[in-house]
């Protein structure tokens, strides 16, 4: 990184190796490492060799870093963890000279080799292997894309094309895909919404990916591992404020995520880390300005002040260059065990913890019972996939899981029949359930949660028609197949309830009783025993879903039978502490009737429900109070859905 720390294999005991693995798995980096982001180039009025720094985790003025090796305006800039890399760009006549420099030492650009076509207006990406520079005006407009390997000096290789000739797109991407988006068709003076994209494995011609929310020119773009960001530039013939994202891994449209705090065009650049998003300078709206923003690339808002550029400048789009975006992290865990349930390994920067599990469920009061099994990345966005079958079809099932293996727990299968049935396979391997144990009595709507050893199933409903409520909570070992054994009693007998854990509490919160409650009880998952008083949800209210972080426990959506109404409202309690829950937000749409949220230890997301059927899944930060923002959609729909995942409560 920023810091001049030696890499990982080549450490050899500098650091005690407790704190490098405390920041290995907090933080992706050694202890201390810093992101520094790089603006090179552009206009002052005049032309510009100056390459000013920043470092993205702190605010503040940026400083001088060294110098191009010329004069230059609307070049494209990339790095990788080590190494910035500009290219191309005006001095006045287009060039196609290629410059790099060693980002962890200041000083100024060194020969690379040159491009195969001199342009400007130019945009750049890179995967931490490959750079790319794609369209351009060199002149008239250029289609072309360039790419490089980024360790190996020498000229650049033609890549592909884009979709159509354009320039002063923005491009950006992640370890396995790169976006171009945007920019000017001089022929027909206007500019466009189109996003292309490539794979950076496979040389060829980019491909459609979908539309920005406006057309527009001039822009810059960052992005983390699974969002692209485009910003800035020109609705031609004003210039924008517009933030807008997409979700890298899934094609579809950009959706607006904020605005910065100017319309800059033609900004100097774009940077930042795999968690903020930085620009700086751009002509506002003729005149050069030293501003520089950032903003958060996990939660939707508005940038805010970063600090000021040596000197004001403009006309660089993608001028800017850093050492961690698009998800890069140099210093990560490489475990063999981090595989998806596709059987692919897990990118980097994803953790151990973080498949989520949608199971059961059912269309409607009428409608049919599933028993399929869907899977996300947690960490990401985007639509749930195939995982395989239960053993039957079910709904409002209990479930609870480990870091490697997923239990689900009795529910009703139709006729509105309760069972004893647990299911249970392991994460690292997609396929169908199979039968892990009994109930010590059948049950349905129940409150099922755990820790990395312990699944608890706490009360619910008998069989219709009276669909007795039950105090009861069993508990499974999630190694060890087997039946479930007593474990102690809730203080009311519930169904319906909202359940979490961390590594030593199991919480209970709201539910029937037969009437809404508002009542939180917690259970000591390592002793049994009878459950406890907590303290009370804002609002009583029956089928919340919950989730949790190691310190935070998140309860949301419900139906209260008094006044009649679904419910939006998230509350959050600290597992650790006692005490009422307060309130964190507003779910996206109101939902009730599914059972169980899935969370790692920093997201959570919860499932779609009824309302009378939506499909919504959302996601929250769960350190960080707000209201959710929309996550994607099951592959099938419907309510009474089991949730699981295997890096709640903190599990890794």
């Amino acid at each position: 990184m920023a810091n001049s720390y030696p890499r990982r294999d080549q450490a050899r005991g500098i650091w005690k190796i407790n704190q490098i693995t405390k920041n290995i798995k907090d933080q992706g980096t050694y202890p201390n490492g810093s992101t520094r982001a790089l603006f090179a180039g552009g206009n002052d009025p005049s032309l510009t060799n100056t390459v000013e720094q920043l470092t993205v985790e702190t605010t503040g003025n940026a400083s001088d870093y060294g110098d191009l090796t010329t004069t230059t305006k609307n070049s494209g800039s990339l790095a990788n963890f080590t190494r910035a890399v500009t290219g191309g760009g005006g001095n006045p006549s287009y060039m196609n000279t290629i410059g790099y420099r060693d980002i962890a030492s200041t000083g100024n650009y060194s020969d690379y080799g040159d491009l195969t076509v001199a342009r400007g207006y130019v945009c750049a990406s890179s995967n931490g292997t490959r750079g790319t520079w794609a369209g351009g005006y060199a002149p008239g407009d250029s289609n072309v894309i360039d790419f490089i390997t980024i360790t190996s000096l020498g000229n650049a290789t033609d890549f592909g094309n884009l979709t159509q000739a354009r320039y002063g797109l923005a491009g950006n991407g992640n370890t396995t895909r790169a976006l171009f988006s945007g920019g000017y068709i001089s022929p027909s003076n206007a500019s466009v919404n189109t996003i292309d994209f490539i794979e950076y494995s496979s040389t060829g011609n980019a491909v459609d990916f979908g539309d920005l929310s406006a057309a527009r020119m001039y822009v810059s773009g960052h992005s983390s591992s699974t969002r692209a960001f485009v910003f800035g530039g020109t609705t031609y013939p004003a210039s924008t404020n517009i933030i807008g994202a997409t979700n890298i891994n899934s094609l579809g449209n950009e959706i607006d995520w904020g605005d910065l705090t100017q319309s800059p065009n033609v900004p100097k650049g774009g940077a930042g880390n795999y968690t903020r998003g930085v620009r700086a300078g751009g002509a506002v709206p003729s005149t050069a300005t030293n501003v520089i923003d950032y903003w958060s690339l996990t939660s939707r808002g508005n940038a805010v002040d970063f600090g000021d550029l040596v000197t004001a400048a403009y006309e660089s789009p993608q001028g800017g260059s850093s050492n961690n975006h698009g998800g890069l992290q140099e210093f990560q865990p490489r475990a063999p065990e981090l595989y998806s349930p596709t059987g692919k390994v897990v990118p980097r920067g994803l953790s151990v913890g973080n498949i989520g599990i949608l199971a059961g469920g059912k269309l409607n009061p009428a409608g049919t019972v599933r028993n399929d099994i869907q899977f996300v990345h947690i960490s990401t966005t985007g639509n749930s996939s195939n995982f395989g079958d239960l053993t039957a079809s079910k709904y409002g099932a209990g479930g609870g899981a480990s870091s490697t293996r997923s239990l689900f727990m009795g529910g009703f299968v139709d006729p509105a029949t309760s069972q004893t049935a647990t299911d249970y396979f392991e994460f690292s391997t997609k396929g169908n359930a199979a039968s892990f144990g009994s109930l010590t009595a059948a049950r349905a709507f129940t409150s099922g949660c755990s820790n990395s050893t312990r699944a608890l199933m706490m009360g619910g409903s008998g069989p219709a028609p009276g669909y007795t409520r039950s105090n009861v909570v069993d508990y499974f070992t999630i190694a060890s197949i087997g039946n479930a054994s007593d474990f102690g009693d809730l203080s009311t007998a519930t169904s319906a309830a909202g359940a979490t854990a961390s590594s030593t509490r199991a919480i209970v919160a709201g539910g029937t009783a037969p009437g809404d409650t508002n009542v939180i009880e917690y259970f000591t998952i390592g002793s049994t025993g009878n459950a406890t008083d907590f303290g009370d949800l804002t609002v009583a209210r029956g089928y919340p879903q919950g989730l949790a972080s190691s310190t935070r426990g998140v309860f949301g959506g419900g139906y209260a039978n008094s006044p009649g109404s679904y419910s939006n409202v998230i509350d959050y309690i600290t597992i650790g502490s006692t005490g009422n829950a307060i309130d964190f937000g507003d779910l996206t749409v109101a939902r009730s009737q599914s059972y169980g949220g899935m969370s790692n230890n920093t997201r959570g997301v919860f499932l779609p429900g009824t309302n009378p059927d939506n499909v919504t899944m959302d996601y929250i930060t769960i350190a960080s109070t707000g209201n959710a923002i929309d996550y994607g959609d099951p592959s099938i729909t419907g309510g009474d859905m089991t949730g699981t995942s295997n890096g709640h409560g903190g599990l890794s």
